[in-house]
């Protein structure tokens, strides 16, 4: 059995498949940790963000957006949500001063 990936225990077990069936998940007994063996998981880089922050200020779909970045629909949803929490949600307006 592979060694738990966060607090590197022995004890881990099988515990069914990933969604398509393709892969192997584990659980940790220590921990409670479930992960895979060898995942596949893509980190964007920061160049990729830039670009769907540009394409999101171009108001272009998120499909097209996901299409165009080679990234799941899912995952843009995720950004584009964390981007707006992130977002004032109150505006601060100056009252203009008035000459006369």
């Amino acid at each position: 059995m592979p060694a738990c990936p966060i607090c590197a225990s022995a004890k881990t077990v099988k515990n069914g498949r990933i969604h398509n069936g393709n892969k192997q998940r584990f659980k940790c007994h220590d921990c409670g940790r479930q992960f895979i063996e060898q995942p596949n998981k893509k980190v964007l880089d920061q160049a990729i963000r830039e670009l769907i922050d540009r394409l999101l200020l171009e108001r272009i779909s998120l499909a097209g957006i996901a299409r165009a970045a080679q990234v799941s629909e899912q995952w843009l949803q995720t950004y584009v949500n964390e981007k707006y929490a992130k977002v004032p949600q109150q505006v601060q307006v100056t009252p203009k001063i008035r000459v006369g």
